[in-house]
């Protein structure tokens, strides 16, 4: 039963997030019928994309979030988004940390690393804007050992 994370960006265009979720689809509909598990964070962007893919493929849904309050950090016109993913997921780890910051954010993102076989990068390549950042959770997979397969289609722009 292969185990797959996924880290990107949340400010994705709405045709670039076309163009990742075609990709990510090929990429885990290969998976589906050795059960699919898939680990999100679910932010917004590429972890809500790769949470609808693994949903619409026929997946299991499994979250890790980074802290009791991060739904309050959700913003308004993503919440009935955030909340549909959150309730398909099969199970969901909230981290020991009361306020989203971004040191609950790489804590999360360690915990979904620790918990795979690979993971998904939706990841223009470059740097992290701060902690816990894309960049951040590729290089900590890598140290992992763990395959990183990056999804960034020709074209692809961030919002």
């Amino acid at each position: 039963m292969p185990r797959i994370g996924v880290t990107g960006h949340s400010n994705l265009t709405d045709n670039t997030a076309q163009m990742i979720y075609k990709s990510l689809q090929n990429l885990l509909l290969e998976h589906v019928s050795s059960g699919l598990v898939g680990v999100t964070c679910l932010a917004r962007g590429a972890d809500q994309l790769f949470a609808q893919v693994v949903l619409d493929v026929g997946g299991v849904l499994e979250v890790v979030l980074p802290a009791a309050d991060y739904r309050t950090k959700i913003k308004p016109d993503n919440i009935t988004r955030y909340d549909t993913l959150l309730q398909a997921a099969q199970s969901v780890h909230v981290m020991p940390f009361e306020t989203s910051r971004r040191e609950s954010y790489m804590a999360a993102s360690e915990h979904l690393l620790s918990s795979v076989d690979e993971i998904i990068a939706v990841w223009d390549g470059g740097p992290s804007g701060g902690l816990g950042g894309t960049a951040d959770v590729v290089s900590a997979a890598r140290q992992h050992g763990l395959p990183v397969q990056v999804v960034w289609p020709y074209g692809a722009t961030r919002g």
